[in-house]
């Protein structure tokens, strides 16, 4: 299991997604904004944003939320002009990392990712440093409480295009190339499965152990990271034992 999806476990079982709801849905509606102003309001005709309101909605974002941030990206409301723009980086221990924003103002953010970094053990790299160590994937977790038979489950979940099945503390975590991931969640949720996260993730190929100091502060890193207003997504490719995870407030 890769290091983010670890990282993940840990922040659900300590609620700290639910106490940062208002942060999450700020980047879902940057998310749908730019797939809106890219490629137009119709999720139809534009994947991106299909992708978009599918995280939207499993995040359980009200509907209302949804169309306004379309209708920015469309023109049709005011609003901010977001730009693309993934940074990679090292942190404690040689562990490689991924950092996706959207931004409206690239000198801004990359001072702040350079600060948050430089305080906490790491440093950014040059383009294609650590890129090719992460692979793009779907990645969808449905609560095994939810699930009363697990080969009935694999099995509706390989007709609609997952590549894999696992279980990870309690819940079980299913991968698919990324075309797949709005198929997948609604074939799933038409079948009875309601997702607890859905996610385009980059997973690891490779993994790098992290003890002691370096693993706290690997972590903290995650942390103030996650937290920056700058940045979407955060990836990384550490190896930390659950019980150093445990300690993180």
């Amino acid at each position: 299991m890769s290091g983010h999806s670890k990282w993940s476990t840990i922040k659900r079982k300590k609620g700290k997604e639910d106490a940062k709801r208002g942060n999450l849905f700020t980047r879902l509606i940057k998310e749908i904004t730019v797939a809106a102003r890219q490629g137009g309001g119709d999720p139809n005709s534009n994947p991106r944003l299909r992708t978009a309101m599918v995280s939207a909605r499993s995040a359980n974002m009200p509907n209302d939320n949804i169309e306004r941030a379309i209708k920015k990206g469309t023109g049709e409301l005011p609003g901010v002009s977001y730009e693309d723009v993934s940074y990679e980086g090292y942190g404690p221990g040689g562990v490689a990392i991924l950092i996706e924003c959207l931004t409206d103002n690239k000198n801004r953010t990359v001072s702040e990712l350079r600060h948050i970094l430089s305080k906490n053990g790491g440093r950014l790299a040059e383009m294609g440093s650590v890129s090719w160590v992460f692979d793009r994937k779907t990645l969808i977790g449905i609560d095994e409480k939810d699930v009363q038979d697990e080969e009935k489950l694999l099995e509706a979940a390989i007709s609609a295009g997952a590549d894999d099945m696992s279980n990870e503390d309690g819940v079980f975590e299913i991968t698919a190339a990324p075309d797949h991931f709005a198929d997948l969640v609604e074939a799933l949720t038409e079948d009875g499965y309601e997702p607890v996260s859905a996610e385009l993730t980059m997973i690891p190929r490779t993994m790098a152990k992290v003890e002691g100091k370096e693993a706290i502060q690997m972590l903290r890193l995650m942390e103030r990271l996650e937290d920056s207003d700058e940045v979407q997504k955060v990836f990384a490719n550490f190896d930390i034992d659950p019980e150093i995870m445990e300690e993180i407030d």
